[in-house]
């Protein structure tokens, strides 16, 4: 039993690699041409950006809150950055877009922390409000023309052509996948070895007890946001580079496909619990659905019904573990008074 506990993982990673294991299985008997360094190659393409947005979902789940204003700001501080290089003449180099991305990203983050943790408003409805603001003023005041590959920063559009690997006829890996891969395992690490990790957990899991061991929960809900916030414009600039390409109305839309892919990875909805590698998971099995349905024969409209069946599974499943643990937690004080 406890073997089959370390299999199954605290976040129930291993019944989900046992399931994406099945799916892929089943997809490669359905079509051979499923089984290709070409598929896992695009795969591999179609998972980064959305990774880094989900690292962003998962901190702020961990600490008990729902985002989806991580698209908009996505948008707004990539195409920020690369509006005002296109219309100054000036190239900040790949370093330096990253940079005036991040900063942007971190503000506009920080707005949300500081709304949701000074007034204790609900992050839903905050972060709901502040997705229409973002993206208006994004509209409004800072451009709303498509910048194609030939107005792009001559740094960013090389980056858009660096390869890891490229096989001919077979696909190619994106150099992207270097920086994605590191700020993944620096999120694991923060989350697993430093206070802040820790202590976004406790707030998750109860924001008054969390407060009364001497956490500083305003103070860390802002920096998390913040950081969630330059998480989502990494996420935006790889997005740019990726498509060379920024367009304002892009990333708003897609929020659905990345809260699944958290809560299908184990983050509860309810505070206090979360993985990284349940996150890795969740959206490779995301992804599998939404690139791979076609090949065996389902129309891509159905796309967007299993990604919701899904999600709703995965809510499912934690509200039956939670009313469980109630029940056995309720028990077990029974038996005691008696």
């Amino acid at each position: 039993m406890n073997a089959l506990k370390r299999l199954r993982g605290a976040n129930n990673e291993g019944i989900l690699l046992a399931v994406i294991i099945v799916l892929v299985i089943a997809m490669a008997m359905a079509s051979p041409a499923f089984f290709t360094p070409s598929t896992f190659f695009s795969l591999v393409r179609s998972s980064m950006v959305p990774l880094v947005f989900a690292l962003g979902v998962l901190l702020v789940m961990v600490s008990g809150g729902i985002d989806v204003s991580f698209a908009a700001i996505a948008i707004f501080a990539a195409y920020s950055a690369i509006a005002w290089s296109s219309g100054s003449g000036i190239d900040p180099g790949l370093f330096g877009a990253f940079l005036i991305a991040l900063v942007i990203g971190a503000l506009l983050g920080g707005l949300n922390g500081v709304v949701i943790a000074r007034f204790r408003l609900p992050t839903l409805i905050v972060t709901l409000g502040t997705q229409g603001v973002f993206k208006g003023i994004l509209l409004t005041y800072i451009g709303s023309r498509y910048i194609s590959a030939g107005n792009l920063p001559p740094s960013v559009l090389a980056a858009g052509d660096a390869y890891l690997v490229n096989i001919p006829g077979a696909g190619y890996l994106h150099a992207m996948m270097v920086p994605v891969v590191l700020v993944t395992i620096g999120v694991w690490w923060m989350l697993k070895y430093t206070v802040f990790g820790r202590g976004i957990y406790a707030i998750g899991g109860d924001v008054e007890a969390a407060r009364r061991v001497g956490i500083k929960v305003v103070r860390t809900q802002v920096l998390l946001y913040m950081m969630v916030g330059a998480l989502a414009a990494f996420g935006g600039i790889i997005y740019v580079i990726l498509g060379k390409n920024a367009n304002p109305q892009s990333l708003v839309g897609s929020e659905l496909d990345i809260i699944a892919a958290v809560v299908l990875g184990g983050a509860s909805i309810f505070g206090g619990r979360g993985s990284v590698l349940g996150t890795v998971l969740g959206v490779l099995l995301v992804q599998l659905i939404n690139n791979n349905l076609v090949l065996v024969g389902i129309p891509s409209t159905w796309q967007r019904a299993a990604v919701g069946i899904l999600l709703l599974a995965g809510v499912g499943i934690q509200a039956l573990a939670t009313v469980r643990a109630s029940s056995r937690s309720t028990a077990i004080h029974e038996e005691t008074v008696a």
